[in-house]
C-alpha cells in the first residue's frame, strides 16, 4: 500500500515537473518571438486641448459665441481615449491606424443679458470629435532601444457633431426664445493633417508604455446663421496629450 502511494506521488511529481518545464519553454519562445514582433495593439488615454482664441479659425462659431456668452475656449478641454494598430516596417519606421473619442458639453449663460425676472439665460454647447488617423512614425534610435523617442505625422479623418440648445436672445428686438424642441445642430466629416511626437519604454519583450503629444488641424462647416450658428465654421484643431500602452505580438 505504501509502495503504491509512493509510486503515485513520484508519478504526480514527474508529471507536474514536465508540465512546468513545457510551460516555461513556451513562455521563453513567446518572449523571444515578442522581441522580434512587428505588430502592436495600443490604447491611449489623455486630454484634448482645443486651439486657443488667438489661433482659431476666424469664422469659428465658438469664437463668435465668446462675444455674448460667459464661456472660454478652455472650457471645452476634456478627457480623450482611443486605440490603434501599429506595424513596424523596419527598425526605424512604423505605420499605424487609430481611432479616438472626445466629447464635451459646456453650460453657458449670456454675459450681459438676463431674463425679465432676473434669472440667467442658459444654454448648453456640445462638441464631439471622433478622429480616425493614419500615421507614419520615425524612431531615430530604433525600436529595440531601452528608451524609444519618435516623431511622425499623417492624415486625420474627423467625424464631428456640434450643437447648441437652450434659450437665446434675438438681437433684432431683444426678445428671448427657446430652441429646446429643435436644437441647433451641425455635423459632418472633415480632413486634416496630424503631427505627433512621443517617447516609450519597453517593459519586457511584449509591452511598451509611454507618453505622446499630437496636434491636429481641421474645420467643419456649420451652415452659419441659416442653421442657427453665429459662425460658418467649427474649429476642430488642438493638441492631445496621451498616456500610451502597446502590446506587441
Amino acid at each position: 500500500m505504501l509502495k503504491r502511494q509512493w509510486l503515485w506521488t513520484v508519478s504526480a511529481a514527474v508529471g507536474l515537473l514536465a508540465l512546468t518545464s513545457a510551460s516555461a519553454q513556451a513562455q521563453v519562445v513567446q518572449v523571444s518571438r515578442g522581441a522580434d514582433s512587428r505588430h502592436a495593439i495600443g490604447f491611449t488615454f489623455g486630454g484634448f486641448f482645443p486651439r486657443g482664441e488667438d489661433t482659431r479659425d476666424s469664422q469659428d462659431t465658438i469664437l463668435a459665441d465668446l462675444d455674448d456668452l460667459a464661456i472660454e475656449v478652455k472650457d471645452f478641454r476634456n478627457v480623450t481615449f482611443g486605440g490603434e494598430y501599429v506595424y513596424a516596417v523596419n527598425d526605424f519606421l512604423e505605420a499605424g491606424v487609430g481611432i479616438g473619442y472626445y466629447s464635451k458639453a459646456v453650460d453657458s449663460v449670456y454675459a450681459n443679458f438676463v431674463n425679465t425676472d432676473g434669472s440667467e439665460i442658459e444654454q448648453e454647447l456640445k462638441l464631439r470629435i471622433v478622429p480616425i488617423t493614419a500615421t507614419l512614425r520615425f524612431l531615430p534610435i530604433g525600436r529595440t532601444a531601452a528608451v524609444q523617442p519618435y516623431v511622425g505625422g499623417g492624415l486625420g479623418i474627423f467625424n464631428w457633431r456640434y450643437s447648441e440648445i437652450g434659450d437665446f436672445v434675438d438681437f433684432s428686438d431683444n426678445s428671448i426664445y427657446s430652441n429646446r424642441s429643435d436644437p441647433f445642430v451641425a455635423d459632418g466629416t472633415s480632413f486634416g493633417p496630424v503631427v505627433l511626437g512621443g517617447v516609450r519604454f519597453p517593459i519586457g519583450d511584449a509591452l511598451t508604455m509611454g507618453g505622446e503629444l499630437r496636434y491636429q488641424w481641421a474645420t467643419g462647416n456649420t451652415g452659419g446663421l441659416d442653421n442657427g450658428f453665429l459662425g460658418n465654421k467649427i474649429d476642430l484643431g488642438g493638441a492631445t496629450a496621451n498616456f500610451t500602452i502597446h502590446f506587441r505580438f
